[in-house]
């Protein structure tokens, strides 16, 4: 993806997110594939489908990944 394009993405951020903290920000490209940054290395850019992030969320609510990242549910 061009700079350019990037720069011209409208970013958010989670309302979770205090001010300066880390924080993924997503975008919507052109295409409609979702774009997802960290505010660490905003240079780094990853995309997925919304179908796909859809089906990841998904699964994060329903914890297939717990005890797999080394945390258990609060």
């Amino acid at each position: 993806m061009e700079e350019r394009v990037v720069s011209e993405l409208n970013w958010w951020k989670s309302s979770y997110s205090a001010e300066g903290a880390n924080c993924v920000c997503l975008a919507v490209g052109a295409d409609g594939t979702i774009l997802l940054r960290d505010s660490k290395t905003p240079e780094m850019i990853a995309s997925i489908s919304p179908e796909s992030l859809g089906c990841f969320l998904d699964a994060l609510r329903s914890g297939r990944f717990e005890g797999e990242l080394g945390r258990t549910k609060a």
